[in-house]
């Protein structure tokens, strides 16, 4: 499985920005998808996920400001940011999670950066 992301860049506190992450490779072994951040300094940490069945979760932080969504006909999964804060600044990064007889495994898009100026 391979993830390429887009969509990030410089907004001003209180913007938007979507990123998009497309799937390819072994679709059929993804179980969840979703995105992950790390900001300078700080441990990467969970933004938000999907499960193949649209169950979502969402950091406490963001709840409210940031939709993930995901297409399976299409096999990508975007997240939508509204209300940006500088805090969110990061580099954000795309995430499957594999399940292959009966073994979990992660797989990482390259990172793309979101930078919110205040």
């Amino acid at each position: 499985v391979q993830l390429q992301a887009c969509g990030g860049g410089l907004v001003q506190a209180g913007g938007s920005l979507r990123l998009s992450c497309a799937a390819s490779g072994d679709i059929a072994s993804i179980n969840s998808m979703g995105w992950y951040r790390q900001a300078p300094g700080k441990q990467r940490e969970l933004v938000a996920i999907v499960t193949n069945t649209g169950n979502t979760n969402y950091a406490d932080s963001v709840k409210g400001r940031y939709t993930i969504s995901r297409d399976n006909a299409k096999n990508t999964v975007d997240l939508q940011m509204n209300s940006l804060k500088p805090e969110d600044t990061a580099v954000y990064y795309c995430y499957a999670q594999r399940l292959r007889f009966g073994l979990r495994s992660s797989v990482w898009g390259q990172g793309t950066l979101v930078t919110v100026s205040s």
